[in-house]
């Protein structure tokens, strides 16, 4: 089929009056498929259950120094996780601060902290007049929630292939003294799977922030979750970068193995420098006296090393590469060449991007709705929901069946084709 735009109106009519006619019948099956939010797969969850074995009644919950996991004591995390997430996040031991189960808390609190308190000695944020950060789009709707709780300002930084548009970056970190962060996800960026360039992570390292409590929020949530064992990205360690460039203290780094052991019942980890982290330990002494340690001990004894853990993201990409392969050939087939929309192919993380014709997203998703089927609210990749081209729809693949996901997918496409022919009548007619 040739591509939509350069059929006549009368092409287009024929073809919504076919294309309405297959929507009747799908809505007609009755669909109740979510590809709304990043979860693990059932057989995922499942997979993870000999975790609960690790431990019974008679079992001695002590370090490897001897400290009782049950008790009160080591607030920042006991030292074998502090290396494995360490390990996960290639940075020194030393350089982190183990929490609880979210890694999405450490970021809020982090905030909050910033708000009411100030970053090492500086002026709470409360007390400026303006506060703004830097929004790389499409991103990750849960940071853009947190920014906008607190009312500070975002800023919107387009995507590129390497990574957010540094010059842009540059643009306003170093220029405006109320730039003070930016959200980033640095591998497999959600929703777009990019990872970011050598340079990008240079030039992050090498900013000259306007204002002395500046923060890089380098979200590393998708550091081991690849899909494939012979394409898999790699990006510089942004900590050491920061260190060779003069700039130690502009970044805070987060993880956690919510999407490697339990969503929920994981553990978070947050990487700095030494100054920072003593400015870090200052708060939690007021707003914990520990973690839990038992499930700390519990993660060290099931997957015991990095390497465990690679092994085990092994088995995570085997269950859910083949429903990112259902969906991409899918759009391949249905939608390539058509020139309704474009899409990307990740090699790891956890979503596909997708980009309608412009003004069409919202009308996608709610047709997709319509049928039985619940997508990631359209905008919600963008500050305050609003993406201002309403073309941006992001996929997750992860938690239906294989089957299932087709399923969802056929209808996704078809609900694309049938907006899209709807906008390329209503442009023949003005």
């Amino acid at each position: 089929m040739k591509p939509y735009k350069e059929m006549s109106r009368e092409e287009l009519v024929s073809l919504k009056e076919e294309l309405d006619g297959k929507f009747e019948e799908a809505k007609s099956k009755g669909l109740k498929l979510d590809m709304s939010r990043g979860k693990q797969s059932t057989a995922q969850l499942d997979m993870t259950m000999s975790i609960m074995n690790v431990f019974d009644s008679d079992s001695i919950l002590k370090t490897e120094d001897g400290i009782d996991c049950r008790n009160y004591g080591l607030m920042d995390g006991i030292p074998e996780v502090k290396k494995l997430l360490g390990d996960m996040m290639g940075v020194p031991a030393e350089n982190v601060l183990v929490y609880g189960n979210s890694s999405l808390s450490v970021m809020y609190d982090a905030i909050s902290h910033s708000v009411t308190h100030g970053v090492m000695g500086s002026t709470p944020w409360c007390k400026l007049d303006k506060v703004k950060f830097l929004c790389p789009v499409p991103g990750y709707d849960r940071h853009f929630k947190i920014t906008e709780y607190f009312g500070i300002e975002m800023i919107q930084i387009p995507m590129t292939a390497d990574g957010p548009d540094m010059d842009l970056v540059e643009k306003y970190v170093n220029g405006d003294e109320a730039v003070k962060g930016i959200w980033c996800v640095p591998k497999y960026s959600n929703p777009q799977g990019i990872s970011y360039s050598d340079e990008t992570v240079r030039r992050f390292a090498n900013l000259k922030p306007a204002a002395k409590d500046f923060r890089i929020y380098w979200d590393n949530a998708y550091a081991v979750h690849h899909l494939y064992d012979d394409k898999q990205d790699e990006i510089l360690e942004i900590l050491s970068e920061c260190e060779k460039a003069g700039n130690p203290d502009i970044v805070f780094e987060f993880c956690s193995t919510s999407k490697v052991s339990f969503a929920g019942g994981g553990i978070a980890g947050m990487a700095a420098s030494s100054a920072n982290l003593d400015y870090i330990r200052e708060g939690m002494t007021v707003r914990t006296i520990g973690y839990d340690k038992v499930n700390q001990l519990r993660h060290v004894k099931y997957f015991k090393d990095i390497d465990g853990i690679r092994e085990h993201m092994k088995k995570h990409a085997d269950i859910i590469r083949p429903k990112f392969e259902a969906v991409l050939q899918v759009l391949d087939r249905e939608i390539g060449g058509l020139s309704i929309g474009e899409w990307n192919k990740p090699v790891g993380g956890y979503f596909i991007s997708f980009e309608a014709m412009e003004g069409c997203a919202k009308a996608i998703v709610a047709k997709c709705k319509e049928a039985g089927v619940v997508m990631t609210g359209a905008g919600a990749t963008y500050p305050y929901g609003k993406d201002p081209k309403d073309s941006n729809i992001r996929i997750a693949p992860t938690f239906p069946t294989p089957e299932e996901m087709a399923e969802a997918t056929d209808l996704f496409v078809l609900c694309v084709k049938l907006v899209s022919v709807n906008k390329l009548l209503e442009e023949t007619v003005k």
